[in-house]
């Protein structure tokens, strides 16, 4: 599976259009987030509308009184898309990283286990072949003192 940002792109931007037209009340990415391959955990993150940040919502720092270059609504017109399509794609990214994880994981399990196996089939086999060589001299040896005797 090829990914690609411009196929993320698209349904980010379908996700907003979405939005815009009401036809959602709130979006959200649910996706398996990746930490190492033998770790992913499952994340609910809000994508639209975009969360107020932690100062923002308990008002508990100062406000600063910035100067944007250009405009502020301008900024916000221009970075938001670019934010949005950019946290889909990271979504997606974390996504596929855990499922190659959790298979890498698998295939290792599977590999132990089958190694498992394997030697205790070699155990048995040998039990079983020298089962077999005992009873073979044990009937010779017999054979031959029932012979001089």
């Amino acid at each position: 599976m090829k990914l690609s940002f411009e196929a993320v792109q698209q349904c980010a931007q379908a996700a907003v259009q979405a939005f815009a037209q009401k036809e959602f009340d709130a979006v959200e990415i649910v996706y398996s987030e990746f930490k190492n391959a033998a770790t992913q955990r499952f994340v609910a993150e809000p994508f639209l509308p975009i969360p107020k940040n932690s100062a923002e919502k308990g008002n508990q720092s100062k406000k600063a009184d910035f100067i944007f270059e250009p405009e502020k609504n301008q900024l916000i017109a221009e970075l938001m898309p670019k934010i949005l399509n950019t946290q889909l794609y990271k979504a997606v990214l974390d996504c596929n990283a855990s499922e190659h994880g959790a298979r890498m994981t698998a295939m290792d399990k599977a590999s132990e286990n089958a190694n498992e196996l394997l030697k205790s089939l070699k155990i048995s086999y040998n039990r079983a072949r020298q089962a077999a060589i005992t009873t073979e001299l044990t009937e010779i040896v017999s054979g031959a003192a029932a012979l001089q005797g």
